[in-house]
Parts: structure tokens; C-alpha cells; sequence
């Protein structure tokens, strides 16, 4: 049953206000087609001629008059309200209504002085739009008040509702497309309002505009009926509110009186909020169907542009090549907003118009909340060397990697919550991925019911989980995006629903660089766990490193990856990662018990380097190596050194260098990688001519990748994952890839001919050791006793 409605002043549209609103719109619909058209004559000040129309046209029409239609009217109601509200676009390559929106309220010409509010400004303005050298056709990076480029499509609503976590007086209206509405994320997203807290969190407002048509087929929910659509919506628990319509009068009315409503629900949402025993709210949110192109051109050679999917891009063609009388059809297409009416003889906006614009940082795109660094506050983090495990000799037992480093996240939580500026998000994995430590301070954030038995669900928590990988990596996003901090955990292999989402963040963060009117903010850290090599228990489908592959296609100041091989080196690198901004941290690490090698001290000092030799495993501390032994992850560090003590056992002439890599990128070039290291220590640790047995978390051929410009690189080689797996015990998933002990030891023997008949003589008894291994595991379900007992011994 909806609440009563609270007595909130309601504005009626005037004939003078509507006048002036359909201006403002009007306005910014001449400034996105002299986006998409004009290079010269702005202002259309001379009769139209083809050298005023750009040679390359590019851009996309059919949203943007509809989101100019609704940035218009928020602009009212941000003004009407006092409102703090920002804008996102979902649409695709709605860029123009954005930068027309900002151009007119001024913040575009503060960003960029030379973008000026005059004739001259407006020209500079088209000419730079999806041009070379230019802007690209979505709400990128370069336009203020974005916070969501909407490139791909998909993940509006995600990001708006990490934005509102912890902002309680930030509303965000986020228009969804409804070609967006079709993608997963989307369409899982909605879902999103059982999560906020009334109290404590802000209010997404989302806005589906319904244009009827994606590229060039119809959208489904455009052509579902009336009934069905509110069915839908009241289904995922909204109140959508309908406006629906092309004639522009009655347009500007409807949306008037429906953002009204949702503002006075969303105010009495937040009231009852406060009152004892209230329930889960039913949000307001807009359907607003109006013309794909409205305003634009009906037809053209026969064809049906406006409410058509012929809308969708340039919508007219002008070129030398088109019909000249395409060109008088550009010239009245313009003229029908009648700039004259609009700016004055200089080119500005006329006052009666500018006044309607929201002042300050109540403006959507001068909004603080859009450049979120400059919210940005260091986390307070504890000393991570309290929570060290003691290590008095290397490989004593470990409790789980992850598992310790779960109390300094639990700490960590506790020190920010009085800011509330720290969330941990995660598909359903935080207890599974031993980080439950955290619920002794916090819960899950859920607003709907909980039932007895359920544990660590409360309305109010700094742990997001929801069983969808988008929905978590889009609400970290926009709580990064708008200046906080926070950590994703996840099972490794299914990082890889979220790929494109990180595209697009890392492509962010390097655009953002770029412009020195952007801050940077705090870093996206990924924690992968549950690994490939101890998914034996779920099998082929949980088993994928290849994540790290595609993370190091990035640009090298955006990208760092890490692999600690024990629990102290995870707590220096988490707190290395926590600490950090405009970075993607991506770390991977054990959950299960599993040896630690070194004490804290030693931990800092390995990871502050990234690579090193380990001297308690090395014995060729007075001589060149007979081979280097390099290994980089928990489990392959743990082979590595099984590996190199068979070898010390069997052969003690061989002078062996082991050497693990925390920081996956010191395998780089300096000059291709901050972290890189320059030729000189590379070939120091890894010699320009002796044998390199390389045991790697991931993919093979990604250490080659990374070093295949390196002197010694001829004798690279590497074992790792390669497609093989099964449910079966966490030592045979090493077999079955080749990167066990045993397998490690006879790549040593092969490519060292002076092990002669030794060499020979030990082969084979590995050889049978690892037939006796398999008959071992099918008749005893778990690996032998000297792979489960076994001890480093110095």
C-alpha cells in the first residue's frame, strides 16, 4: 500500500514557464545537431552552404533530442527543490545532449575557457564533436558531469546505484535506453533497489526512455503492451510513472508533474525511513516514451526518419555526393528551432533562457560528486604488520592466505566506517573466498526480508554481494567513480563476466589522465581467489586464469598485477593496493592452507622489490647458477621449491637460483613498464645464457609475452596452466598441466646435459612417481602422503 504523500509546494508549468522550458529545449536540440553538421555559420547568420557542414559526420541523433528533453526538465526541478543530482546517460552515444546540457548551464566553458559562450565558442564547439582531434559521440571522459561514458551499453544503472551508496542527499537520474535494457547487466540491475538503505544512501532515479528502435530493429520493451511494462516494473518493485507522447505541449506537462511526483515520494520515502518498523520501499522511476529523432526530420528520399530506426545515427546525409537538396533540408531543420530566438546577436544563450539553469555546484555538470577526487579522502588504515603470521622458518603451515588478510579488511572496515567511504563488494563469495572475518564489524547490505537463519544480512552494511559479477563490478565502479574506496573479491575463472566492464574502467582511467581538470581517485582493487589450481573440487568449469592475459593489454600506467605467494606478502600488497589511486590492482591469492615462507620483514622487503632471489632456497650464492628456477603464485611457488629440493637431494653439484616474482610486470622492460626492470637487473637474476624453468600461475605464453625481448628469452621456459583439468585432488591439477614437482625437476634434467646418467637415473624414478601417483588418488581420493606431509628442509 503506498504512504501518504507528503504536502511539498507543487509547480505548475505556467504558460510563461512552459514557453521558456520548450526554448531551453529547443535550444539544446540546435546545439546537438550543430554538433553532428556544423564546422562553420553557426548561428546560420548566411545562407547554409555544403564548406559550413563538416566532411566527416559522425554521431548519433535518435536519443538525444529525448535526453535534452529530460536534462531540461531536471534542470527545473534541481532548481525547484534544491536538489543534489547528477546525470547519466545509458543510452548509447548520447554524447551531444550531454555537452549540450553542460555547454548551456556554462560548466563546459569553465572546464574549457577557450569553448567560450559566444558565436565564435558555439563554432569551436560542432567543430570538435566525434571529429579528429575532437570529442568522441558518448558522455566521455572529457564532458563534465560524467560519470558513465556509455560506450557499451549496459551498466547505467549499476553505476548510479554505487554512486548513491553512502551519499544519502545525492539523487542520480539515470536514463536507461531501451536498447541498453536488453543487456544482462541491465536487466539484473533493477534488482538494485533491494540493496539501498533510505537512511543512509542516496536515491536512483532511473528514467527508461523508450524510443521504439536500437540500430535498426525494434526494442523489446517498446513494443510489449502498456499493461505488461507496468507489470514488469511493479514486478522488480518500482513505481513507474508513464509519460508517453510526441506533442511537445503536452510532453513538457506530463514530465513536469511525473518528476514532481517522484520527487515528493522519493522525500517521502526517506521520511518514513526514519519512522519505526517501516518497510522496503517502492521506488519511483520513469517510462518515458516519446519519438526516436523527435524533432529531427520526418522523412527523407522516402524514407521515415523521426520515430524510425533511421533516426538512430546521421539522419541526414550532406555531402557532395548527396541530393542538393539534402543541404536546404539540414538549413530548416535548424531554423525550425528558431536560434534567433535563442541567443543574441553574440551567440549566448538569452538570459531568460540561461536563468533557468541550476547555480553552481547544483549544476549537473559542475557537480562535485561527477570529478570524484576532489571528495577523494585517504582511507585510515592499521598497521598491516599486526596481523603478520609467524614464520620462524620457511614453509611452516599457513591458516589460508585470504583468510588473514580477512582481519585486516575487517579492520580496515571498522576504521572507515564513521566516514562510510569503504565497501568490499562480491558475488556471494566472501565467506567462500575466507574473507568472513569482516562480519564481525559489518554485514550484508539487504533491504529486503530477512527470515531466521540467515546470516550477516542488515539494511544498513559495508559488504555488497548480489549473485552477478556486473552488478558488483558497476557498483564498485561508481563508488570509485564518485570518490570512494573499495576492494571486488572474486572466484578467479569468472572474473571473466566483467572483461569489457574493465575495458571500459581502464580506458576511463588512462582518458582521465589525460585532462588535467579530472582528479584521480582510488584504485579499483580485484582480489581473485578460489584459483585455478585449487578448484579440483568444481572442476574444468571453475579453472581460468586468463584473466591476467587480458589485464596486461592495458596501458602500462593504468594496469599492475600481483601474485603473492604467502599470506605476509598478501597483507604488504593489500595494503600497497588499498593505498593507491587511478590504478586497476588486480592480486591473486590462495584460500586455502598452504606453506609460508617468509616472516614480515622479509615479506615487505620482497614485495617493495617485486622480484627476487630467495636465498634460503639458492645455493648458488658463490657462483653463476646452473639454473634458474623462477616461479610466480602460491602453488607454483610451493612446486617450485619441492621442485629445487629434490634437485639439492639427488644432485648437490647443481647450483640452482630461485627466483619469485610478486609483481608480475617486473618482467617487462623499464622502458615499457613503470615497474619493469631495466636489462641490466633482469639479466642479473635470470643470467643471458643459463636455463630458466619458469613455473607460472596463469597462462604460459604470457611470461613469454612479457620477456620475449629479453636476452635470455631463447632459454625461457615456462609451465603453467594449459587447459587441463577435472574434478580431482589439488596436487594432480599440477600434474595434469605439467607444472608438479616432478614435471619441474625433469625440464631441469633436460636441459642440463651434465646431469648425465644421474640426470637419467632420477627421471625415471619421477617418471614412476608420478604413475604411482595416479593409481594413488583413484583408489584413495586424495594424493599421496609425501605430497601432503612434505616439509621444506633447509
Amino acid at each position: 500500500m503506498e504512504t501518504e504523500i507528503l504536502n511539498i509546494e507543487q509547480a505548475e508549468l505556467s504558460p510563461e514557464l512552459l514557453r521558456k522550458i520548450h526554448a531551453y529545449w529547443r535550444a539544446a536540440n540546435y546545439i546537438s545537431v550543430g554538433q553532428l553538421y556544423m564546422h562553420h555559420n553557426p548561428l546560420l547568420k548566411e545562407p547554409l552552404k555544403l564548406e559550413h557542414v563538416k566532411n566527416m559526420l559522425l554521431g548519433h541523433w535518435g536519443t538525444t533530442p529525448g535526453q535534452n528533453f529530460i536534462y531540461t526538465h531536471l534542470n527545473r526541478i534541481i532548481t525547484q527543490y534544491d536538489l543534489n543530482m547528477i546525470y547519466v546517460s545509458g543510452p548509447g552515444h548520447g554524447g551531444p545532449a550531454v555537452v549540450a546540457g553542460t555547454y548551456l548551464e556554462g560548466t563546459y566553458t569553465e572546464v574549457y575557457p577557450d569553448i567560450t559562450q559566444d558565436e565564435e565558442g558555439l563554432r569551436k564547439l560542432f567543430t570538435r564533436f566525434s571529429y579528429p582531434g575532437g570529442i568522441s559521440s558518448h558522455a566521455s571522459p572529457q564532458t563534465p558531469g560524467s560519470i558513465h561514458e556509455g560506450g557499451e551499453l549496459g551498466y547505467s544503472l549499476s553505476h548510479s546505484f554505487g554512486a548513491v551508496l553512502d551519499n544519502p542527499d545525492l539523487i542520480i537520474a539515470c536514463v536507461v535506453g531501451d536498447g541498453e535494457a536488453e543487456t544482462g547487466p541491465l536487466a539484473t540491475a533493477w534488482h538494485s533497489n533491494k540493496f539501498l538503505n533510505p537512511l543512509t544512501d542516496g536515491t536512483v532515479l532511473p528514467i527508461l526512455h523508450l524510443n521504439g528502435y536500437k540500430i535498426s530493429n525494434p526494442t523489446v520493451l517498446a513494443r510489449i503492451t502498456h499493461e505488461e511494462l507496468e507489470q514488469l516494473f511493479r514486478g522488480y518493485g518500482w513505481n513507474p510513472i508513464f509519460v508517453e507522447g510526441e506533442d511537445p505541449e503536452q510532453m513538457h506537462k506530463d514530465m513536469a508533474m511525473a518528476l514532481d511526483y517522484a520527487v515528493d515520494r522519493i522525500k517521502q520515502i526517506k521520511y518514513d525511513a526514519e519512522q519505526p518498523n517501516s518497510l522496503r520501499p517502492r521506488w519511483p522511476m520513469i517510462v518515458l516514451r516519446s519519438p526516436k529523432g523527435w524533432t529531427g526530420p520526418k522523412e527523407v528520399d522516402g524514407h521515415k526518419i523521426e520515430g524510425n530506426f533511421r533516426a538512430h545515427q546521421i539522419p541526414l546525409a550532406v555531402s557532395a555526393s548527396t541530393p542538393p537538396e539534402h543541404l536546404q533540408m539540414l538549413e530548416d531543420w535548424m531554423k525550425s528551432y528558431r536560434p534567433e530566438e535563442l541567443f543574441d546577436e553574440d551567440g549566448k544563450l538569452v538570459p531568460e533562457l540561461a536563468e533557468l539553469a541550476p547555480k553552481g555546484d547544483r549544476r549537473m555538470g559542475a557537480n562535485p560528486h561527477t570529478n570524484g577526487g576532489n571528495l577523494l579522502r585517504d582511507l585510515r588504515l592499521p598497521d598491516f604488520r599486526d596481523y603478520a603470521t609467524v614464520v620462524e622458518s620457511p614453509g611452516v603451515n599457513g591458516e589460508g592466505d585470504t583468510y588473514v588478510s580477512g582481519r585486516f579488511l575487517r579492520d580496515v572496515i571498522k576504521a572507515n566506517q564513521e566516514k562510510r567511504n569503504f565497501r568490499i563488494f562480491g558475488p556471494d563469495e566472501t565467506v567462500s573466498n575466507k574473507l568472513d572475518a569482516v562480519f564481525e564489524v559489518t554485514n550484508r547490505q539487504w533491504g529486503a526480508p530477512v527470515i531466521p537463519y540467515d546470516e550477516f544480512l542488515a539494511a544498513d552494511g559495508s559488504v555488497m554481494e548480489m549473485l552477478s559479477e556486473h552488478q558488483c563490478e558497476g557498483w564498485l565502479e561508481g563508488y570509485l567513480l564518485t570518490g570512494r574506496h573499495g576492494l571486488f573479491n572474486c572466484y578467479e575463472a569468472f572474473i571473466h563476466i566483467v572483461d569489457s566492464m574493465f575495458n571500459q574502467h581502464a580506458k576511463w582511467l588512462k582518458t582521465t589522465l589525460e585532462l588535467p581538470w579530472r582528479r584521480r581517485i582510488a584504485s579499483l582493487n580485484i582480489l581473485l581467489t578460489s584459483t585455478v589450481w585449487r578448484q579440483d573440487h568444481n572442476g574444468f568449469t571453475h579453472q581460468d586464469p586468463g584473466f591476467l592475459d587480458h589485464v596486461v593489454n592495458k596501458k602500462a600506467n593504468i594496469v599492475r598485477v600481483y601474485l603473492p605467494p604467502d599470506a605476509n606478502c598478501l597483507l604488504s600488497v593489500m595494503d600497497h593496493c588499498l593505498r593507491s589511486y587511478h590504478y586497476v590492482n588486480v592480486i591473486v591469492a590462495g584460500k586455502h592452507p598452504a606453506p609460508q615462507w617468509l616472516n614480515m620483514e622479509q615479506a615487505v622487503e620482497h614485495c617493495t622489490r617485486g622480484i627476487g632471489i630467495w636465498n634460503f632456497a639458492s645455493n648458488d650464492q658463490e657462483t653463476e647458477p646452473d639454473v634458474v628456477m623462477a616461479c610466480s603464485g602460491d602453488v607454483p611457488t610451493l612446486e617450485t621449491l619441492a621442485a629445487a629440493s629434490i634437485l639439492r637431494e639427488h644432485m648437490p653439484e647443481l647450483k640452482i637460483r630461485v627466483v619469485n616474482v610478486v609483481d608480475l610486470f617486473k618482467l617487462q622492460k623499464s622502458t615499457e613498464h613503470a615497474h619493469g626492470l631495466s636489462d641490466k637487473d633482469y639479466n642479473a637474476l635470470f643470467t643471458t645464457d643459463k636455463p630458466v624453468v619458469f613455473a607460472f600461475h596463469g597462462y604460459p605464453w604470457l611470461v613469454h609475452r612479457l620477456t620475449y625481448n629479453r636476452a635470455n628469452n631463447v632459454n625461457m621456459h615456462v609451465r603453467g596452466y594449459k587447459e587441463e583439468g577435472t574434478i580431482t585432488t589439488s596436487f594432480d591439477m599440477t600434474v595434469l598441466n605439467e607444472m608438479d614437482r616432478f614435471h619441474l625437476v625433469m625440464d631441469v634434467i633436460d636441459r642440463l646435459p651434465q646431469t648425465g646418467s644421474k640426470g637419467v637415473y632420477l627421471k625415471q624414478q619421477l617418471t614412476d612417481k608420478l604413475t604411482q601417483h595416479k593409481q594413488y588418488i583413484k583408489a584413495n581420493g586424495k594424493d599421496m602422503p609425501e605430497i601432503l606431509n612434505w616439509k621444506w628442509k633447509q
